[in-house]
């Protein structure tokens, strides 16, 4: 759901600047069939599929094309796998080798073990113009040694906004959902890292040779943090009368959300969710209809938040840390999920929060306006570094 937001987002923002006639080619790691569900190919946009294996058609794409645009959130950061990373440092590299210039679009920059670390400072830093999502972002690529420029502004899925059609679908599809919803958007990090392997399990197979995180001690944890989510959601049911949406902001969130189902006291009494279902436009009127969400997904945050959504995050890596920072939320509403009796503290929070919004209410609508704002400096930068790289009279001009 993050990825179709944010896509759609940056090709309104190359339109806009470049015009409709400019070639825009998106290449699909994995999946291009979900890419068609929500991009028409045409004359002047097309899916490319991208082997597992990147390297020679990564290339191959750089030369073909006038400009690379970096548009992946994680973009400099291994939490999830070490070779998402290294694909977007082989397109730069390629860019820099080609004399092509490169654009890092508003992304992130996270945890990077001291290896990925010296090459992203290599690598990062051949980049024509990086746009970091966040002040702390720029300011972890700058410690890294990073060289390129940078500027900082927000997400781009903070302009996305659903279709007007859709403003009804959920309550229409769940009329029980009147009574009010908590949303739970789990990950389950047990799962985690993505490590390379020759081969593996079928059932831990990714995306050959890209294979999950797997461990008699991992599954237990797994099957422990389902527990304490459907406790949760139970306790939101009986206490406070709500019904529970199981949120799965990917299709790969849907065997935490459907263990969470299972182990639930109140199954009846929830949903799940899933953005192979449903797409960015109905996912986001569904997070922007909670009475309070509980997340693990940055997007699930950022496309809840012109909603005003009160909501506490359970988090494992820098992305919420850093947007629940700059909300003002850190203290009290970002939690890890290994701490000892953080689910007994996220439960009190949901429980504060179902009861009285009011307070969190203003530091959302607050800190809601000033991220659409620095989110719509994306498009001036993109115009700036047009002109700046040979594109004189772009269509924005006329």
């Amino acid at each position: 759901t993050g990825a179709e937001a944010l896509l759609q987002a940056d090709i309104a923002d190359l339109r806009a600047v470049f015009g409709e006639d400019a070639l825009i080619t998106v290449p699909a790691l994995k999946d291009p069939a979900n890419l068609h569900r929500y991009l028409r190919e045409g004359p002047r946009l097309r899916i490319v599929p991208m082997p597992s294996i990147f390297l020679a058609a990564t290339r191959r794409l750089v030369r073909e094309h006038d400009i690379v645009v970096l548009v992946e959130g994680s973009a400099y950061m291994d939490t999830w796998t070490s070779a998402l990373l290294w694909y977007f440092l082989w397109a730069t590299r390629c860019a820099d080798r080609e004399g092509k210039p490169c654009l890092a679009y508003a992304v992130d920059a996270g945890q990077l073990r001291p290896r990925n670390q010296r090459l992203v400072r290599r690598i990062a830093s051949t980049t024509s113009l990086i746009v970091a999502r966040s002040e702390a972002a720029a300011g972890r690529l700058r410690d890294w040694g990073v060289t390129a420029p940078i500027e900082w502004t927000a997400d781009n899925a903070f302009t996305f906004e659903p279709q007007v059609e859709d403003r009804e679908w959920f309550r229409a599809l769940w009329p029980e959902a009147e009574r009010g919803v908590l949303g739970i958007a789990a990950v389950d990090f047990y799962r985690w890292p993505v490590v390379i392997r020759p081969w593996g399990r079928r059932e831990n197979r990714y995306w050959w040779p890209y294979y999950f995180s797997a461990s008699p001690s991992r599954r237990r944890s797994s099957a422990a943090l389902a527990r304490r989510y459907a406790r949760l959601a139970d306790r939101a049911i009986e206490r406070h009368g709500r019904s529970v949406a199981l949120i799965c902001m990917e299709e790969l969130d849907e065997p935490i959300a459907r263990a969470i189902h299972r182990e639930m006291a109140n199954p009846g009494r929830a949903r799940v969710f899933s953005s192979r279902e449903h797409d960015a436009s109905r996912m986001t009127t569904l997070l922007q209809s909670l009475d309070v969400l509980v997340t693990s997904r940055y997007h699930a945050s950022v496309l809840s938040l012109s909603g005003g959504v009160p909501q506490l995050a359970v988090g494992h890596d820098l992305r919420l840390r850093t947007l629940y920072a700059e909300l003002g939320l850190e203290q009290g509403y970002f939690f890890r999920p290994e701490e000892a009796g953080a689910f007994e503290r996220i439960a009190d929070a949901v429980d504060d929060l179902l009861a009285g919004p009011a307070e969190m209410r203003s530091k959302l609508d607050a800190g809601s306006r000033s991220h659409i704002a620095a989110a719509r400096r994306n498009r001036d930068l993109l115009r700036g570094f047009a002109v700046e790289h040979g594109w004189e009279e772009p269509a924005w001009a006329t």
